[in-house]
């Protein structure tokens, strides 16, 4: 049995080892993009019921992601704070450049 990670920074790692593919990247990404898309349509128009789309967009294409295309179990079920905190974390460093698209291939062990 592997041993729990102690530290968000060890986490953070650990994560980004979980999500090295271009598609899994990109996948999250968007997800993450739409969650934002339907926040901004319910404070536009009001329409609170369409809030329940946010875990839908949100898990589902990082789910399927990890089923297809990264070939892993999701960290959400170990580590959901972390995990949720850390899909934003990557997001907006995608969107600034400090972490890429491409395929990474990371010297970070997986523990």
């Amino acid at each position: 049995m592997s041993e729990r990670i102690k530290t968000y920074r060890e986490f953070y790692q650990f994560y980004l080892t979980e999500h090295s593919k271009t598609g899994t990247r990109i996948f999250h990404f968007i997800g993450t993009l739409f969650i934002f898309f339907v926040i901004g349509y319910v404070i536009s128009s009001g329409k609170e019921r369409f809030l329940w789309y946010i875990p839908i967009v949100g898990y589902g294409f990082a789910w399927f992601s990890h089923a297809v295309i990264e070939r892993n179990k999701p960290a959400t079920f170990k580590y959901p704070l972390w995990s949720l905190i850390s899909d934003f974390k990557l997001f907006f460093e995608l969107l600034i450049g400090k972490q890429k698209f491409r395929e990474t291939n990371s010297p970070v062990q997986k523990p």
